[in-house]
């Protein structure tokens, strides 16, 4: 099985994105970008945690949808969702309508809002993980990858002690290469070295 293939122009991409215009832009212009914005930090969390049972294209055609119900992923709107507004998200069939999913994403801004008081940032927070240093692997296929380590573990368990729910060690994982907190492009990726000079 070949784990990679030549793009237009010769561009070599991870194999897991092919053949899905929405995908392959997803992994040429943010997957593995490091971020260090709280909202957009949320937003991508928010999505793995919405992505933990389903693929993350189901999520990815869904994400404006996400957008807009939950208010641009505006961390200290959705930190004051009420019983009410939990009810017009689990009737929106734009979303995934899992009522423990969407309890989650409230009490995780709110929990946001908690670590923002005490470290300044989330951003200050997450990034401590790795000392502000990306981790940069060097994987030449897709088996070699894992869907989790000892410090998404590690990760999981500080989330969960801050509050957070349904972050599991594999969605912190995921989380952490959306993120950029890794570099889990193949080597052989055009955008394993780009995003080396995006931090």
């Amino acid at each position: 099985m070949l784990f990679l293939y030549f793009y237009f122009m010769g561009r070599i991409k991870c194999d897991w994105c092919l053949n899905d215009d929405l995908y392959e832009n997803y992994h040429d212009k943010e997957w593995g970008v490091p971020v260090y914005d709280d909202k957009l930090l949320f937003e991508l969390l928010t999505l793995e945690t919405f992505q933990s049972g389903l693929s993350w294209i189901t999520i990815l055609r869904k994400r404006d949808h996400f957008k807009k119900a939950f208010d641009g992923f505006d961390y200290r709107k959705i930190a004051m969702y009420d019983s009410r507004k939990e009810n017009l998200l689990l009737s929106n069939t734009d979303i995934i309508r899992n009522r423990q999913k969407i309890g989650s994403t409230i009490k995780n801004a709110r929990a946001l809002m908690e670590i923002q008081k005490t470290k300044g940032s989330f951003t200050n927070y997450i990034w401590e993980f790795v000392s502000g240093e990306p981790i940069v692997n060097q994987y030449k296929s897709l088996s070699e990858i894992p869907n989790q380590t000892s410090l998404s573990a590690y990760i999981c368990m500080d989330l969960k002690q801050n509050g957070f729910k349904f972050v599991g060690p594999t969605v912190v994982y995921s989380f952490m290469q959306a993120i950029g907190m890794v570099n889990d492009h193949l080597v052989n990726c055009f955008r394993y070295t780009e995003v080396l000079s995006e931090r």
